[in-house]
């Protein structure tokens, strides 16, 4: 781990100055304040789990009863984003929120991060779990497995949600390589936004020789960039997702999702519209093209915009996302 400061950030860099107190005086890793023993502390009722699955091992932490739903992160976060949610969730439910293929504790293997071999990782955990059907919730990438998830296997899929991020479509084609002129300030702009990142992570060895013990840099920036409060996401779920992303096989195995955004583009050409009830909730960096999109993808959608809201709709209006996936679960 390594240590690293922000000027703007006293509490950030307390809190890594702990970090690494804690560490060094003691041999066992797992007891640092960012590993899922910690940090599933944070969490009442929910306890931390593994399991091998289509020749992968994932992290999942589980809480609540009742009907499964599986909740799925996004980049560059992990399964603590839930946080803000889950347990307002598990209330109802019987939660299960998914390290996926290449993110936190989970493996990060060298193949397999197209979105049908992600989601058929999900698919073996329900059956190994010995779940018939679940809901499935998917924020960012994460949206786009839960998406893949129930394309390819409506008959385990109960309902849907998905949260500023749908199925990679040949529309991502179309995404701009230079900025139109006033659209890219320390804000994105909701009508044209401006995701430098989707070229970015395509490239391969860079990224993780210019982040490594550096990710930190992009987290700052880009959650004052996607965010309309910033300050909502925490300095120390920002130490979180920074530690979580600092080491050179976790950009590897995160930037896979997104170099294989043309095989998901492929493979969508031969899904079917969804039929099951699905639920798209966008910010206001997302709403207008998920409003457009899913309907082309799903016979049975409705998509609300919290658009007061960025693109970590968890961290800025956790009320808003709960009631809204807890009205839609229930109808």
């Amino acid at each position: 781990m390594v240590v690293f400061t922000l000027h703007q950030s006293s509490t950030f860099e307390l809190v890594k100055i702990k970090a690494m107190t804690q560490i060094n005086n003691t041999s066992d890793i797992s007891q640092a304040p960012y590993s899922d023993e910690e940090l599933i502390k944070n969490f009442p009722g929910f306890t931390n789990h593994s399991a091998t699955v289509n020749g992968v091992t994932l992290h999942y932490v589980e809480g609540g009863s009742g009907i499964p739903l599986i909740c799925l992160p996004g980049w560059p976060q992990t399964w603590y984003s839930y946080h803000p949610v889950a347990m307002d969730l598990a209330k109802t439910y019987r939660v299960i929120i998914v390290d996926i293929r290449g993110m936190g504790s989970s493996e990060k293997p060298e193949s397999g991060y197209d979105k049908k071999t992600m989601a058929t990782d999900i698919l073996e955990l329900v059956q190994q779990l010995g779940l018939k059907k679940v809901h499935i919730m998917g924020h960012d990438i994460g949206g786009m497995v839960a998406m893949s998830f129930a394309f390819n296997f409506p008959d385990f899929t109960e309902k849907l949600v998905v949260l500023d991020g749908s199925h990679p479509s040949e529309g991502m084609l179309q995404m701009p390589l230079i900025p139109a002129p006033g659209t890219f300030d320390k804000k994105m702009d909701g009508n044209m936004p401006y995701a430098w990142w989707m070229g970015f992570n395509q490239v391969k060895d860079l990224p993780e020789k210019l982040l490594q013990g550096r990710f930190h840099h992009l987290l700052e920036w880009l959650f004052e960039y996607v965010m309309i409060d910033g300050q909502k996401m925490t300095s120390f779920e920002r130490a979180v997702y920074a530690d979580a992303y600092n080491e050179a096989e976790s950009i590897r195995a995160s930037n896979a999702w997104y170099q294989t955004f043309t095989q998901d583009i492929e493979d969508a050409k031969t899904y079917q519209p969804l039929t099951i009830p699905v639920l798209g909730i966008g910010s206001y960096v997302s709403y207008n093209y998920m409003k457009m999109g899913l309907p082309y993808v799903a016979k049975n959608v409705q998509v609300k915009g919290i658009l007061d809201s960025g693109h970590y709709l968890f961290e800025e209006k956790p009320k808003e996302v709960t009631d809204a996936v807890l009205g839609f679960l229930v109808s």
